[in-house]
């Protein structure tokens, strides 16, 4: 069969198996289409299917077809990324900072050292889970960071499925979220600084500050239609400088959102964009990461590794939170629905350890044992949320 031929039938499974799985056994009470594809993922990976099927796994998955998919998924999650940058508004967070401030930083700063903690449980344990490009303070911060991070933009895919994504709560859920999204691209950044290349990422982000003030300029004086292509245009000019300087196309991606302005936009046209990108190209992007998944550590050592992280991050983040409550008087039950939504790591986890994998900072099996803590944790925040929600009256 022709390549063409061979991608056209990945893509039938890419988007066909887990629209099947998620619709015939309804599994979105607790597993949303989202993390549906990325276990679809990785079952299509090497770990699963290319241990079982070699062969078929070897056709159909060829180099050209993955090359191909690869293409896809950078510009799928690039997008993603972009969006989720628009999406912040750091002027809410600011009216309402000595809240936000707190809550974000015992909600981030307490399962980071749990993380941390569990790392250096992992290196004491046993080699083979820190990549040969990393230190061991880039690879204890980042597994520290990987415990910590929220998914913004499944946060509010969950929120809006339990009907209190416009409701007071749900809106300081938000806040909490988007100040540690930007913490997350920071720390990636500090992560990724190369003292080799050092002088290149200055010039970058000196350049960028400059251009960012032009572009800023260009984009207020333009149609909303003109905004979407000029800021594409911006997107792939700012993954590209990054990449080059070392601090990775995903960090551009992400800078290149957040300097715009979410009012420049309808707010019901970038849903739907999101939405169209979640449908139309990530799926590829979850494919390909579960391409990356290995077992070679040993099948049990992952699933150990993966339920230590859990422990750590979900014991944490509860932690942190509940913390935090006391310090700021919640109410009674506040703690533990902001903590439990503050579970969700799908997609910009995933995005986080890629980076990592990419930079050879950890290793593939620290990487499948991770996004796996990333499933497990996005899995259990409906389950825990939804009852306490009823008990206060809602849904």
């Amino acid at each position: 069969m022709s390549t063409t031929e061979l991608f056209l039938i990945a893509m039938v499974i890419i988007l066909g198996v887990p629209y099947l799985v998620w619709r015939v056994f309804r599994t979105d009470y607790w597993a949303p289409l989202v993390v549906v594809q990325i276990l679809t993922g990785i079952l299509l990976g090497p770990g699963v299917l290319g241990k079982v099927f070699p062969e078929y796994y070897s056709t159909v998955f060829a180099p050209p077809v993955i090359g191909a998919l690869n293409g896809i998924a950078w510009w799928a999650v690039m997008a993603f990324v972009w969006i989720a940058g628009i999406e912040l508004d750091p002027r809410e967070v600011w009216r309402q900072r000595r809240e936000c401030g707190t809550t974000a930083a015992l909600a981030l700063g307490v399962p980071m050292l749990a993380g941390c903690a569990a790392a250096f449980g992992l290196l004491a344990w046993r080699d083979g889970w820190m990549g040969p490009e990393a230190q061991t303070w880039q690879f204890v911060a980042g597994i520290g960071m990987a415990c910590a991070v929220t998914a913004l933009p499944i946060l509010i895919l969950l929120m809006n499925k339990l009907g209190m994504l416009r409701e007071p709560l749900g809106q300081r859920v938000l806040r909490y979220a988007s100040l540690d999204d930007l913490a997350i691209w920071a720390v990636l950044a500090i992560l990724l600084l190369d003292w080799k290349r050092v002088g290149h990422q200055a010039a970058f982000l000196a350049v960028f500050a400059v251009a960012s003030w032009g572009f800023r300029r260009l984009m207020a004086r333009v149609t909303e239609d003109d905004r979407y292509y000029i800021g594409l245009v911006w997107l792939a000019a700012c993954g590209y400088g990054a990449d080059w300087c070392g601090l990775h196309f995903m960090v551009g991606a992400f800078l290149a959102g957040a300097v715009m302005e979410r009012d420049w936009f309808t707010l019901s046209r970038l849903d739907q964009l999101r939405d169209n990108v979640l449908l139309v190209v990530m799926p590829v992007f979850f494919l390909s990461t579960g391409l990356r998944t290995n077992w070679n550590v040993g099948g049990a050592a992952v699933f150990v590794a993966a339920g230590i992280l859990l422990v750590a991050s979900v014991l944490g983040k509860l932690a942190g939170v509940g913390l935090a409550g006391k310090l700021l008087g919640w109410q009674r039950g506040d703690a533990w629905i902001i903590g439990w939504l503050l579970q969700t790591k799908a997609l910009i986890m995933i995005i986080f350890v890629n980076v990592l994998l990419d930079k050879h900072m950890i290793t593939s099996e620290t990487f499948t044992a991770l996004l796996l803590m990333a499933v497990a944790s996005t899995m259990l925040t409906v389950p825990f949320v939804a009852p306490r929600l009823k008990l206060r009256g809602h849904g």
